[in-house]
């Protein structure tokens, strides 16, 4: 595996899309309704369907109901991508691979990496990874320790996942390396020539929400904050680097404009990708700041919300 880490370590994408978040025409309440007609006219057929995994398109049992399947296989042979687009690792995506049909891509860590799920469990290939550089990851670390202390660390990386002794067992996996972070991350630390995807940082006494405001601030042009997790679980990626700028780079790839998306999520990790893509739904499990930023609502992930509006789609469109 180590041999696999190294030369996917060469892998870099220094792309940067600094314009991929548009803000939502004007505020108000979303639109609890799936409906795909707006006041200014029917909504343009979709090429893209970008949906969140936990929370969203997953059920609370990390299932992915036989509606969903069949909404999903429906979606592509009507001719409409479909991404998973989620703060997962790569490693963690064996649960929709079999789902993932004619493209086989998946956008993972938040926007870190583009994943080809071809190859089935373990056998993911990275097809574009943006790094979070290591002096920012370091100095990422050193703002939010001063900030928040108390705050312990685990890093993501291509292959690896290490973590300091006090970080807590939250990921249900044996961590390859136990060290502080100032080390993990150091220029000659032993997984030096794996690209850094994210660093996650908890804090086990802070509100979820103001530990995240503290740490934008904490951190500020550094690097990009988010959390997706209902605990004070932050996960902290390249200053450019979201679910949304990312889904607009694979999208100017294939010619796709933000408004042909249609995109799902429920947490504050998926705001950016809810507001830069033409028609986004929070689920009606989501997070308040969700709810607002989306233009649509569907229902929760255990009544396979986005089920709900895919056949809808299909039937207003195909």
């Amino acid at each position: 595996m180590r041999s696999a880490a190294r030369s996917c370590g060469r892998i870099r994408d220094n792309d940067r899309v600094t314009s991929a978040i548009r803000q939502p025409a004007a505020p108000g309440s979303p639109q609890s309704s799936t409906s795909l007609e707006r006041e200014d006219g029917p909504v343009a057929p979709p090429r893209l369907i970008a949906t969140d995994l936990d929370g969203t398109l997953l059920r609370d049992d990390k299932s992915v109901s036989s509606r969903t399947v069949a909404a999903l296989a429906a979606a592509e042979e009507a001719g409409i991508e479909v991404f998973f687009v989620t703060g997962r690792p790569a490693r963690w995506m064996d649960v929709v691979s079999d789902h993932v049909h004619g493209h086989g891509l998946a956008i993972c860590g938040n926007g870190a990496a583009v994943v080809d799920l071809h190859g089935g469990p373990g056998t993911h290939r990275f097809v574009k990874v943006r790094e979070l550089a290591r002096p920012n990851a370091l100095d990422a670390v050193r703002m939010l320790r001063d900030a928040a202390p108390g705050t312990v660390y685990a890093v993501e990386q291509t292959y690896g996942f290490n973590q300091e002794p006090a970080y807590p067992k939250l990921h249900m996996e044996i961590p390859d390396l136990l060290a502080p972070a100032e080390e993990l991350l150091a220029p000659d630390a032993p997984t030096a020539d794996e690209p850094v995807l994210k660093i996650l940082a908890h804090h086990p006494e802070l509100d979820p929400d103001a530990f995240l405001t503290l740490a934008r601030l904490a951190v500020g042009t550094r690097a990009n904050v988010t959390r997706s997790s209902p605990s004070a679980l932050l996960e902290i990626s390249g200053p450019d680097v979201s679910k949304a700028s990312t889904l607009a780079l694979c999208c100017a790839e294939r010619g796709i404009s933000h408004e042909q998306v249609v995109a799902f999520g429920d947490m504050p990790n998926d705001i950016e990708m809810l507001t830069w893509a033409g028609r986004s739904y929070a689920m009606g499990n989501a997070h308040p700041d969700v709810l607002a930023a989306a233009s649509g609502q569907t229902v929760a992930n255990n009544e396979d919300g986005v089920a709900v509006v895919i056949e809808q789609l299909l039937a207003d469109h195909f």
